[in-house]
Formats: structure tokens, sequence, C-alpha cells
């Protein structure tokens, strides 16, 4: 099994590429990465895989022109031939005037916490216990689909401006559908930095009881409802929005719903957005694809929209500092933020729903998709679980429901935030760590017919 190859041979490595002749400025990103995936249909295991990836990425700059070339020959003489490939390419491109420089030499925080080795060791057997045991939870006529993935990895920068950066970091995340009986299916996602953290039965309890819960769903006409939207629901907008508007170059370019908002409301009062991959409650590294240390990002505070996030070109383009949020180079779109955070609240979802005169309690949403970027309206549909709420309980459960709505205005209706927060993931390698929301007004255009 492998390990960690360890801070001074990626050093060792990169500075291979450094000193390739002819360049202005180099860069070297290090990525390590292994991990196995264990999938189950029927309740049985039908997949498991394993998976290790070694790869350095160089970036080149000469007289104004960048070049990038990456290479999975993990030595130094891999490292020079790519930076070599890179400076070639570099040569024949064209001018650059946005290029914003190299990161400087800067001290990165350290995250401890954000690699256990007993995760970046886990067995197949190990998972496939944990598979075991959520399937032990699913009752007579129901059966559970899903995966088991567990992930190591190891990320360093290095580049001729002096500044070096080195983390490892793990995670695990547990997904599960359970499906059976009368056109019903329940869902459970659990994701963490330790394997010790994923409780595989609490997952297929949940899961389970869901589908239970949702048999015989009837039919619902479409409509405006208030809605009571658990973690999973609440992270697809989320995740939607900061595609959509949160990234510096988007917003300095007028691309984004965000676009010449600075200090307006957006959203209630209650919300506050944010970014922040210090924190101990979310996952991943304190430092960009480009070396700069990551930092606490206020992106909506009180309702209010005060900035997006920053790689080093879009801080130029704004006359800003960068906020640590660059991806790998080449990268057309801009800064991400990977570390979202909604602010929880005060409330339980018992307490929504007893607050809900005529709504919808709504487990998640799939296929969703852009309709218009700058007022951020997005569609979907629901998924594994919904049921129609009146007076404060839930009768019964509905079929499922396409919607049309535009996020910030379901966020400028939330009414209740939850107190409790998970991590999420709705796409890409991002993660949000989100509660429950009451939105008094969320509208579904179409009606499916299970």
């Amino acid at each position: 099994m492998p390990g960690l190859i360890g801070p001074d041979e990626a050093r060792r490595v990169a500075e291979a590429a450094l000193d390739v002749p002819g360049a202005d400025a180099v860069e070297v990103l290090f990525i390590h990465q292994w991990g196995g995936l264990t999938r189950f249909a029927h309740s049985s295991i039908h997949q498991s895989t394993w998976r290790e990836d070694t790869g350095v990425r160089v970036r080149a700059v000469t007289k104004g022109r960048t070049g990038v070339a990456a290479s999975n020959e993990f030595s130094v003489a891999g490292a020079r031939e790519a930076a070599a490939s890179a400076l070639e390419m570099a040569s024949v491109a064209a001018p650059d005037p946005l290029f914003p420089g190299l990161a400087p030499r800067a001290p990165v925080p350290e995250r401890p916490e954000s690699f256990d080795q007993t995760t970046s060791e886990v067995t197949p057997e190990q998972r496939a216990e944990a598979v075991a045991a959520l399937v032990g939870q699913i009752g007579k006529g129901f059966h559970a689909a899903g995966a088991f993935d567990t992930d190591a990895l190891e990320v360093a920068v290095a580049n001729t401006e002096g500044q070096f950066c080195y983390a490892p970091a793990t995670q695990t995340t547990l997904t599960t559908v359970v499906s059976g009986g009368d056109g019903s299916a329940g869902t459970a996602e659990v994701a963490a930095g330790k394997v010790s953290q994923i409780d595989a039965e609490a997952a297929g309890k949940r899961a389970f009881q869901k589908a239970s819960d949702g048999q015989n769903p009837q039919d619902l006409q479409p409509g405006r409802y208030e809605v009571v939207l658990e973690p999973l629901a609440v992270t697809t907008l989320v995740a939607f929005l900061s595609y959509m508007g949160f990234g510096g170059r988007a917003i300095a370019e007028g691309r984004s719903p965000f676009s010449g908002k600075a200090g307006q409301k957006v959203a209630a009062p209650s919300i506050d957005i944010y970014d922040d991959a210090l924190s101990p409650q979310t996952l991943g590294l304190s430092f960009d694809f480009e070396g700069t240390p990551k930092s606490r990002v206020s992106i909506i505070e009180g309702g209010v929209f005060l900035g997006g996030v920053h790689d080093r070109r879009s801080a130029k383009q704004a006359g800003v500092e960068p906020t640590g949020h660059a991806l790998p180079a080449p990268n057309p779109d801009g800064a991400f933020p990977l570390n979202l955070f909604l602010r929880a609240g005060q409330a339980t979802v018992e307490d929504m729903i007893r607050a809900t005169h005529r709504g919808l309690l709504v487990s998640r949403f799939h296929y969703s998709n852009i309709v218009n970027p700058i007022d951020t309206t997005i569609t979907g549909m629901t998924r594994d679980g919904t049921w129609l709420i009146e007076n404060g309980e839930i009768r019964h459960p509905v079929k499922n429901l396409r919607f049309t709505q535009s996020i910030l205005e379901a966020l400028t209706n939330v009414d209740m935030i939850g107190r409790d927060s998970v991590i999420a993931s709705e796409f890409f390698f991002a993660a949000s760590r989100v509660p429950a929301l009451k939105v008094s007004a969320f509208n579904f255009s179409g009606a499916s017919d299970h």
C-alpha cells in the first residue's frame, strides 16, 4: 500500500524543474493521490477498485508568455522534461498582459488534523465490512446501492519566487440509496476526513427509514409551496450559486449575478455564507494550487454581498489581494471556493415542519442545471423522499416534482435555519457544510409520474 512521498522528496523533484534555462519564472505543482472505491447494488458489492496517481504540473513563463505541461513521471528527469515542454509551449503562446506573477514566499498555516493515517490505509475488506453494516439495516423487500470511497493525497507547490508549501489530506465518503416496496427511495450521504467518523449503520438506518416512510407516494399539483430543505438539497443551491457567482473573475468581468452588487442586500438577513478552508469542520488544504495561503472569506454576511474569492489573476483585475482560491493552471474559469459554509441557525427540522402551514419536506435534488445565471435560476427534480406537510405535520409522501427557482430568491425567503450542519458535495471536488433551511416560497414547475 502506498504512503506519503513527503515534502523533502517533493521539493527535490520540483527543484529540478525550477532552473530550466530560458524561463523568467517557473511554478511546479505536485499531486500524489491514492485510495479505494467499493460499489454496491442490490445490497451486494459488485466492484472494488484501487487507484494511485502521481504527477507534476509545470507552468513556465518567458517574455510575458505562459505554457503548462504535465507528466506522470515523478522524478528529477520527469520534472525537467515537463519544464522544458512548458517552456517550449510558452515560447509560441500569445502574450498574457494580465499575468499576475507567481505567488511570493509566504508562511502557510498548518492543518495537522487534515491527514489521518488510518484512513490512508483502509483495505477493501474494511470497506466491505462497512457496506455489510449498512446493508444490515435494510428491511425485507428493500435493497441498497451506493459507494464507499476512501482517499488520501499530498500536494506541494514550489516556484522560483521561493515559495514552497506542502500538505497531506484524507477524505472518505459513504453514499447510499435504498429503494423497494411501492415506488419509494431514501438516501443518506456522509463525508469526513477520517474513516472513524463514518457511521455506516446510521447511514443505512436513515436511508431505509426514508424509503419505508415514502411508500405509495401521491400526486401533487405543481405550484409555489413552503419548503423544508434538508442539507443535501441545500448543498445543491449553495454549490450552484457558488459556481455561477462567487468567482472573482466572473464578478470583475460582469458575468456574475453579483457583479456591481458589493454592499447590496441579496438574501435574508439571517444568511451568512463564507469560505474557510482552515476550519476544523471542513476538509482540504491550507493553500491553493498557486501556493497562495488560504484565508477565510466572508461572501454574504447578514444577507449583504461583500465580495468573491480570488486567485492571483482575478485579484489583479479587481485590485485586491488574492484569497487563496486558485485551481490548477491552465484555468480559464478563475478562482473557486472549495470549502463553503452556510452558517447554521437554531432550529431543528422538526421545528421547521411544525412551522409549515402547507408545504413540502425535500430530501435532495438531482439533475439540476442552470437556466439563467444572472438571476441565479436553476431547474431540477426532487429525489429520494418528498413529503407533503399540512398544519405542521407530515401527511404523506408525494411523487417527485420539477423545480424552477432563483437561488437568491429562495435565500431571500428563508425564515428558519437548521442548527445542525453536514458536509455534502454537489459536484467537482468542492464540498459545502450546510444546515437545513425553511423557505417560505419555492416554485415547483412540473410533476413526475413516480
